[in-house]
This record gives C-alpha cells, structure tokens and sequence, in this order.
C-alpha cells in the first residue's frame, strides 16, 4: 500500500522556520519526482515545490523562491522541506504528493494526511 506520512509542521513565529517530512513507504520513492502542495481555506491548493527522481532538479513557486528549499534522501525514503523566513500567508495545511506515472510530472494520484503550519506572533 502506497503511504505517505507528513511531519514536522506546527505553529512558528514569523521569521522562523520549519523542516516538514514525507516519509514514503510502498513504493520505490526513487522511481518517482515529489511535490509539495498546501491548501489553505481562502486560496485553495497551491503547488509550492517539486524535486526530481533523483534530486537534480528542484522548482518552486514564486511565492516560496528563496525561503523554501525541498531536498530528498531516497535510501532513507524520505523528502524534506526545510522552509525559512516563514510569513503568516505560509499558514495552510501540507501535503506531500507523488504523480501516478514514474519519472513524469502526471496527474498526482497519491497523497499524505497533511500537517498543518501556523506561523503567528
């Protein structure tokens, strides 16, 4: 069974910073490129990150460049985002998401819980 297990979010400071994981199970996480997705009630789901099979590549969302980074650690099936400089619009729910077809961009066709990120004074 396919699973995907975020961790590591919870309420921060603006300016602070979090490390959210995906801990992958199920599947060979290293066939598969990753992103990372948020909702938030008012605006909805937003792409925020994506990494490659192997982590050469990685991309973001506007809204993200330069505070997020996303990193992976395939032997340890696992897929970090370590987000920076946290403002309160940083504030939704996560999730990590795999795509249904190995080495593409397809349609997503997996995805964790999510794990909530406040960032509040």
């Amino acid at each position: 069974e396919v699973q995907l297990v975020e961790s590591g979010g919870g309420l921060v400071q603006p300016g602070g910073s979090l490390r959210l994981s995906c801990a992958a199970s199920g599947f060979t996480l290293g066939y598969y490129c990753i992103s990372w997705v948020r909702q938030t009630p008012g605006k909805g789901l937003e792409w925020v990150s994506g990494i490659d099979e192997n982590g050469g590549e990685t991309f973001y969302a506007d809204s993200v460049k330069g505070r997020f980074t996303i990193s992976r650690d395939n032997a340890k099936n696992t897929v970090y985002l370590q987000m920076n400089s946290l403002k309160p619009e940083d504030t939704a729910v996560y999730y990590c998401t795999k795509p249904l077809t190995p080495g593409t961009w397809s349609q997503f066709d997996s995805w964790g819980q999510g794990i909530q990120v406040t960032v509040s004074a």
